[in-house]
């Protein structure tokens, strides 16, 4: 019998391997988890991508496989251990967090938003990739993409969900959204300003002018004197003046075509 058929093919790459014995592939590193029965997740040699060709979230053994990380053309790893040691520094650029307590959000974007700026692939890493590594990806995605804190933890959890932050680090985070939150520029959290609907009513605010009955020149019914008789309105007619009695349209002249009586005033 020959050796492939005595062996299964990886579930990621397709080569024969001793998967069921723990075998680890020699093509992609994947192998069975420890606890196969207890957790349907697959350990895999190759780290969560989290933003598409330039976030990626994994281990110190997912950081130690250079390989692999070159084929997914990542140049740059951002080390949340100070434990770990930086292997390959002829090859990748490193930054590393010099804290092993206190998480340095404010240092590890600073890293992040450098890489993204020089369109660099970057990976973040702890020892498991499953507490402190996320929490700097949670944490860049607050700053970077105005997420609150749940819709970040969501979006790594679901694109790696071995993550399992502690009390310590998930307090922190939640002390690291407050201050992102309350120091952005006040302009982008004010509630929109939505137009005023009025249906061609006059708001209680607006000055509404007395309406006239023309708009050249006239005056408005409201100015007019309220002491004239009613015998002298005339129809046609304004205030009598004496230049007006030449004009053919004279309320008082004669009509030239006819016997009719005239209106009464």
């Amino acid at each position: 019998m020959r050796k492939r058929e005595r062996e299964n093919p990886c579930g990621v790459c397709g080569h024969y391997h001793k998967y069921e014995e723990g075998e680890v592939c020699g093509i992609c590193g994947h192998r069975m988890p420890e606890s196969a029965e207890k957790s349907p997740l697959h350990v895999s040699a190759f780290p969560s991508e989290i933003l598409p060709e330039f976030l990626y979230l994994g281990s110190y053994d997912n950081a130690s496989r250079s390989e692999l990380l070159k084929t997914q053309g990542i140049s740059r790893i951002l080390n949340t251990v100070p434990a770990c040691q930086n292997l390959y520094k002829n090859s990748f650029t490193y930054h590393c967090l010099q804290d092993d307590k206190t998480l340095q959000f404010d240092d590890a974007i600073q890293f992040l938003e450098q890489c993204e700026k020089d369109k660099a692939r970057v990976l973040v890493h702890c020892m498991s990739g499953k507490n402190r590594s996320p929490a700097i990806v949670i944490a860049y995605l607050m700053k970077s993409k105005g997420w609150r804190l749940a819709q970040s933890y969501q979006w790594v959890k679901e694109r790696r969900p071995s993550v399992d932050l502690s009390n310590a680090v998930y307090q922190q985070l939640q002390e690291y959204e407050q201050k992102v939150f309350c120091s952005a520029d006040v302009n982008t959290l004010a509630l929109p300003v939505f137009p005023s609907f009025s249906f061609g009513f006059p708001k209680a605010s607006d000055l509404v002018p007395a309406p006239a009955f023309s708009s050249i020149g006239s005056t408005s019914i409201f100015a007019r004197p309220l002491d004239v008789p009613p015998h002298e309105f005339q129809f046609g007619a304004g205030h009598p003046q004496s230049n007006m009695s030449a004009s053919p349209f004279d309320a008082n002249a004669p009509n030239p075509n006819g016997g009719d009586i005239s209106m009464d005033s």
